[in-house]
């Protein structure tokens, strides 16, 4: 009987990265990770922050959550099927924003959940040449990290300690 025990903890332990190595699984994980980092970040900005931008020629930290959302909202809507959803343009308002941003974060992650796991390997039409469509899964998140680095300089630059960082 320990000897079954054992064996069978043993089998939990070797099947319980499973999820990483599947795809879409993997892709949720880090997805709903990154939502909760990029959310943290949001919201340690003050509202008041909302329109600071450390160039003439960067956006503000409410633009860049646009533009991150905006990304979002175009990749599920063209490669993924999600839902079809305008967003909003809130400027400055911090609690809207934040709400939008978790929106567009869930509505990615529905839509790539009902994403068949085969399709991953078509092949779309991209601005940039052909790509899979687990290349588009991969631009998703790298488009969210890339801005949320410079969201985190932001922060820095306005003297604020961003959230400790949240990988997989």
């Amino acid at each position: 009987m320990k000897h079954l025990l054992i064996l069978f903890i043993f089998f939990l332990v070797a099947t319980s990265g499973k999820a990483q190595s599947e795809p879409i699984s993997a892709f949720l994980e880090k997805w709903e990770n990154s939502k909760n980092y990029l959310l943290e970040i949001a919201e340690a900005m003050p509202a008041n922050a909302y329109a600071y931008k450390p160039t003439e020629r960067e956006m503000t930290f409410a633009k860049q959550l646009k533009h991150i959302q905006d990304n979002m909202a175009w990749l599920s809507n063209a490669y993924f099927h999600a839902e079809k959803r305008e967003v909003p343009n809130h400027n400055t308002d911090k609690k809207a924003t934040l709400e939008s941003l978790q929106t567009a974060f869930d509505l990615v992650a529905k839509a790539v959940k009902n994403t068949p796991a085969k399709e991953l390997e078509e092949t779309v039409e991209f601005f940039a040449g052909p790509k899979t469509k687990l290349q588009i899964l991969n631009l998703l998140q790298d488009h969210v990290t890339h801005h949320r680095g410079q969201l985190i300089v932001y922060l820095n630059l306005n003297n604020i300690k961003p959230p400790r960082y949240v990988g997989w």
